[in-house]
């Protein structure tokens, strides 16, 4: 087997680096996030301890949406014939 040949550039990081900060783009994706929004949610840390990943998360808020879907409705059916009854 020959022997890799070894690589003569330093792979060092420079005393100092020159950056023109007048060309800098100040906010870049502020404006992005004023359209869109943003979708970060910061937990407390007890609840925080209780879901691993945002997966975890992501499960629990959508059973509670849809527990809240399902009781919305049985409230809504149940409401309209207590009131069909009282009517007659």
């Amino acid at each position: 087997m020959k022997a890799k040949p070894r690589s003569t550039a330093k792979d060092e990081l420079r005393a100092e680096y020159e950056f023109d900060f007048s060309k800098a783009d100040r906010g870049r994706y502020a404006r992005r996030l004023k359209v869109e929004g943003s979708n970060l949610v910061l937990l407390e840390p007890d609840l925080a301890k209780s879901f691993p990943d945002s997966a975890a998360v992501n499960a629990a808020l959508r059973s509670v949406v849809e527990f809240a879907q399902m009781s919305a409705g049985l409230t809504r059916r149940v409401g309209s014939r207590v009131a069909k009854r009282r009517a007659a």
